[in-house]
């Protein structure tokens, strides 16, 4: 017997809690992407560390999130959609609280890591309340609610993150995630229990180990080579590499893989992943180096530093809908080829910020320039990934395409001060990060350009049906100002029930 399609309504007391406790949730790990980078100079400071430990605060969290994430999902139609995501919200608070209380660089490294396991799971799992909760022909709009008071946390993620920073202190990024929990669990018991009761087989556990084993050996070769010497980064980044052929050789065998690689058979997917790595690999680099140009270069409070890129996320907001409604009228190729020559432009005149300079002179211009060109190109690359899989398939590329931006963020954090000869303690002096500073921006913004010229030579001028005649997925989530990472789009919901009636044969 089969679950019953009844369902809240989004004006409902039932249906208002649900989203509540969805948006809330998802803020929480969508706030740690934009306060925790406008901290790290602080952190740095508050704990003596290199540059090293800085790469790896980020680079921690984006690792196990990239790594789990498509796992999370899974757990929730197996185990209950409810209770994962209340799994996620404990998890990541506990982290989020070893983090606050981190005694030294190695302890937060580690707290980090327990961090994104937490988002792994709560960031599907918000979603997947969501999808599972509200009638048929009120998920989309469920959806556009959630993205949209998502983007809401977003923006309010630089006043907030700068405010704590300058005030009682960098650890209370971290402690803050407290309160906004207790708020979330309350929230959530309320929330009605489902799942996906054709759920069966094993999880690809192997899987999901081999794939963050690789991208940590990677990373952790790139970001040690300064200090371990060529031969040792080497050995370890050959050794990640070998790991990483293991994991596509356990994917292809095994019967319930965790990636399947089937899907890349479709060039389209190919290739906007591909696209992805370039885009987000320069978005990744410059926020990760704009916060530290800004603060030990210019002098910048951490409040300032925050709200110095403001103008991009209120961008996005206003911008990536209309977008989005123009790219499925003209087809995606011109989006995704001016939109990233529009944003790369703009990392372009980030080389003009220098020590002395002014906001409204020198860093308005360029981050206005870069806002503009991510909202034309955000939510049509959402759009392409999901038209290029089966209507079934949209979960899972979506969830492809998000963990392919954090990896490449991973990778850029990795590389990018490695490429631009800035280490050690080199990013506290003012001269050392204004030089590498600039060769950032040439070098993401090459990397922006080269993802734009590839999607002029390998999207399609329109989106309109699938090989056979099959109609492609719509994006549900209409409005995003999330500059880390392309959003989740749900699957097609056609197995996503309520609880089974007590009694159900």
């Amino acid at each position: 017997m089969t679950a019953p399609q009844e369902g809240l309504s989004t004006a409902s007391p039932g249906g208002r809690r649900v989203l509540a406790a969805a948006v809330l949730g998802s803020g929480m790990a969508m706030l740690d992407g934009t306060i925790v980078n406008v901290a790290l100079p602080r952190i740095g400071e508050g704990l003596g560390a290199p540059l090293a430990t800085l790469q790896w605060t980020l680079n921690a969290y984006m690792l196990t999130l990239a790594g789990l994430i498509l796992l999370g999902g899974g757990l929730g139609d197996r185990y209950g959609r409810r209770r994962v995501f209340v799994w996620g919200v404990v998890w990541f608070t506990v982290a989020s609280l070893l983090c606050g209380l981190a005694p030294n660089g190695a302890a937060l490294v580690v707290a980090r890591g327990l961090q994104g396991v937490g988002g792994a799971l709560l960031t599907p799992g918000s979603l997947a309340l969501i999808q599972s909760s509200f009638r048929p022909r009120e998920r989309a709009k469920a959806v556009g609610l959630w993205s949209g008071l998502g983007g809401v946390a977003i923006a309010f993620g630089p006043f907030l993150g700068g405010w704590l920073v300058d005030g009682p202190g960098w650890r209370w990024i971290f402690l803050i995630n407290l309160p906004l929990a207790v708020v979330v669990l309350v929230l959530a018991r309320g929330v009605p229990e489902s799942r996906d009761w054709e759920a069966e087989g094993r999880f690809d556990v192997l899987g999901a180990g081999l794939a963050a084993l690789s991208l940590g050996a990677v990373t952790y070769a790139l970001i040690a080579a300064p200090t371990s010497g060529a031969g040792t980064a080497s050995a370890v980044a050959a050794g990640g590499v070998l790991v990483g052929v293991a994991f596509v050789v356990r994917e292809r065998r095994t019967a319930r893989p965790m990636l399947p690689l089937g899907i890349f058979r479709s060039r389209l997917f190919t290739a906007t992943n591909g696209v992805t790595l370039c885009l987000y690999g320069a978005i990744g680099g410059v926020f990760f180096l704009l916060p530290v140009q800004l603060q030990n270069g210019m002098g910048y409070d951490a409040f300032e530093a925050g709200i110095a890129t403001l103008p991009i996320t209120l961008l996005m907001t206003v911008l990536s809908g209309p977008a989005g409604a123009l790219a499925q009228r003209i087809g995606p190729r011109l989006p995704l080829t001016v939109g990233p020559l529009v944003a790369a432009c703009g990392l372009l005149l980030l080389h003009r910020v220098h020590p002395g300079g002014g906001y409204w002179r020198d860093v308005f211009p360029a981050v206005l320039v870069q806002g503009l060109g991510m909202s034309l190109f955000v939510a049509p690359l959402t759009a392409t990934v999901l038209a290029s899989l089966e209507v079934r398939r949209a979960g899972i590329a979506s969830g492809v395409n998000n963990a392919a931006a954090r990896v490449a963020q991973l990778l850029a954090v990795a590389a990018l001060p490695l490429a631009i000869g800035l280490s050690t303690d080199e990013y506290r002096s003012a001269t050392e990060v204004n030089t590498a500073f600039g060769r950032a921006a040439w070098l993401c913004a090459g990397l922006m350009a080269l993802g734009g010229v590839a999607s002029w030579l390998l999207m399609p001028a329109t989106l309109t049906a699938l090989p056979g005649g099959a109609p492609v997925n719509r994006p549900q989530c209409r409005t995003h100002c999330a500059v880390t990472s392309p959003p989740l789009e749900p699957g097609d919901g056609r197995r996503r029930g309520w609880r089974r009636p007590s009694g159900a044969g």
